[in-house]
Parts: C-alpha cells; sequence; structure tokens
C-alpha cells in the first residue's frame, strides 16, 4: 500500500488502474469460462453487438481491443458456438448478429461481470463511482502526444 504521506507518483497511480483492470479482467475470464462457456472477449463482443447492433467486424475489433484479423477469427469461432450469425449488411458488407444462444449468454455474462465489478468499484460509495468516472474519463480525454 503506498503511504499516504508522499506524494503518489503517475506511475503509482497508472499501476493502480493497472492492478485494478488485471484483476477485473483475470476473474471475469475465469468465471465466464467456468459458468457461461465464454472467453471475456467473446463476452466484450457480445455486449457491443448489443450496444451497437450495426457495428461492422472493423467497428467490433476497436470497441474490443483486437486486431481486424483476430476479431474475423474470434465472430468465426463464435459462429461455430452457435452465438453469432452473418446477416447482409449495406452494399457487400458482411455483419454480425447475436443469436438467441449468444443472447442468453450475454445476459448472464453480465450478471457475473456486474458480481464483480460489485466486489471492487461496487464498495465505493455512489460519490466516490462518480468521482472515479469522472476522473478516468477525463484522462481518456487528454490528447495524446506522439
Amino acid at each position: 500500500m503506498v503511504s499516504s504521506v508522499r506524494e503518489l507518483s503517475l506511475q503509482d497511480v497508472g499501476l493502480a488502474v493497472k492492478r485494478l483492470q488485471w484483476r477485473h479482467h483475470r476473474e471475469a475470464n475465469g468465471r465466464l469460462l467456468a459458468e457461461v462457456g465464454l472467453s471475456l472477449p467473446q463476452w466484450d463482443v457480445l455486449r457491443h453487438l448489443h450496444q451497437r447492433p450495426d457495428a461492422s467486424l472493423h467497428e467490433l475489433a476497436q470497441l474490443t481491443f483486437q486486431t481486424d484479423q483476430s476479431m474475423g477469427a474470434l465472430a468465426s469461432r463464435m459462429i461455430d458456438k452457435g452465438l453469432l450469425e452473418r446477416v447482409a449488411g449495406p452494399g457487400r458488407a458482411v455483419r454480425h448478429a447475436t443469436t438467441p444462444a449468444g443472447e442468453r449468454a450475454r445476459r448472464a455474462g453480465g450478471d457475473i461481470v456486474d458480481e464483480i465489478l460489485a466486489e471492487s468499484v461496487g464498495s465505493l460509495s455512489p460519490a466516490e463511482r462518480a468521482t472515479l468516472y469522472r476522473l478516468l474519463t477525463a484522462a481518456l480525454s487528454a490528447p495524446q502526444h506522439g
């Protein structure tokens, strides 16, 4: 634990963010696989497709932090598992839609992710969560150099 007497470095804060993200990722991936049969990236694709039903594979790759190639391979595996289906898009575009099985898996996975988040950020008061969210989104909106 970092002492509150000294000023926190940028690296201290960055590492705390990374540790919390890693904890969420590790716990979510393990529980999703054990309880729903989904990896965290698969659940994330289902979640984003639910929010953006017309998303292209390229958009899904960006939203789920994957390359276009890895997103294409993941979508194919999800089609094979019966979670997604290909649907016609505008022009020659191919889009993907969640199947009923995929929708059930998305909802079940969402419950698991909510439970995991409740164990960490859920322990904060509503005001603290709002402050954390505001600070993180402010940091994300800062201009990048390089």
